[in-house]
């Protein structure tokens, strides 16, 4: 197989590129963080010291970085990276940013003549390790191709979105849902538990009821309903609230640009921002349970 040049190995970047290693995939990886780099090096990825060095020779390149200023300062621009990319490769850009932003990166990729998807993922970081990520993808039809067996190697779904920027769309709308749902969840969970209600026993009731929806299926923000839930080990782990937040962000950016009303996402991003302000932002977003109760 050819080789991946993997760059930005977080929370979710790392079981990303350890999946297509188990896939067989030759990986040449590169990340600020040191560990990162050497714990994947040490199960078989080749470490690059920086991300030019990473890219060079290889026909396929993944980033996975926090953010659209993050994505842009690395690919874009006479010293950008897509300047050391050869034309005819495919780049794989699976961070979550600005749907403007990824439309930048793919403009500049097609003026050099490389194919270039936004793919940004679904399904946190346990998705991430088990490999059943969710990627949508926005782009050509013919480079999603060209990707496929690369993309099913690290998950289980993966949704042809639209054209340039159309995964960064699906992305923020998917990430408003979950936000308004566990905000929504977490203050029934406060309701009931105030009132007297079992906590384990009104989660089932409304699992099984008209409320039911994906955070009281496998994500419960009550600590002690679900054992292996980040609420219940401190709300460690998954997906932080500030990555919730930024992507919140987003969302009003899009809804700004598109003048589409988001009265609900809005207030999402509010309560989002507040729990930074209360220092809670490395936290996994189920954490907005702490909102109704303290």
């Amino acid at each position: 197989m050819s080789d991946i040049a993997f760059i930005g190995l977080g929370h979710m970047g790392l079981p990303m590129a350890r999946n297509l290693l188990k896939a067989g995939y030759r990986l040449r990886v590169h990340d600020l963080v040191r560990s990162a780099v050497d714990e994947l090096a040490a199960e078989g990825a080749t470490s690059a010291t920086d991300a030019r060095e990473a890219v060079a020779g290889t026909a396929v390149v993944i980033t996975m970085l926090p953010a659209s200023r993050h994505v842009e300062g690395l690919l874009l621009g006479e010293d950008g990276l897509l300047q050391a990319i050869a034309p005819g490769s495919l780049v794989l850009e699976c961070s979550t940013i600005a749907p403007e932003s990824a439309r930048k990166v793919h403009a500049e990729a097609r003026a050099r003549g490389i194919d270039l998807l936004d793919a940004p993922v679904s399904g946190g970081t346990a998705g991430a390790a088990a490999g059943t990520l969710t990627f949508m993808v926005g782009g050509e039809a013919a480079a999603l191709e060209r990707a496929r067996p690369i993309f099913e190697a690290m998950g289980k779904n993966i949704f042809h979105a639209g054209p340039d920027g159309a995964g960064q769309v699906a992305k923020v709308c998917n990430n408003q849902v979950l936000a308004v749902q566990m905000i929504a969840t977490a203050e029934s969970m406060a309701l009931g538990v105030a009132n007297g209600l079992d906590p384990a026993v009104l989660a089932e009731i409304m699992r099984q009821s008209s409320g039911g929806n994906w955070v009281l299926e496998r994500y419960n923000p009550w600590p002690g309903v679900m054992p292996n839930a980040p609420a219940s080990r401190e709300y460690e782990g998954g997906f932080m609230a500030e990555l919730m937040a930024k992507d919140l962000g987003l969302a009003q950016e899009t809804a700004q640009n598109s003048l589409s009303s988001t009265p609900m996402g809005a207030l999402a991003l509010q309560l989002y921002r507040l729990l930074l302000k209360q220092g809670q932002g490395r936290k996994d977003f189920s954490v907005v349970q702490k909102l109704f109760v303290e």
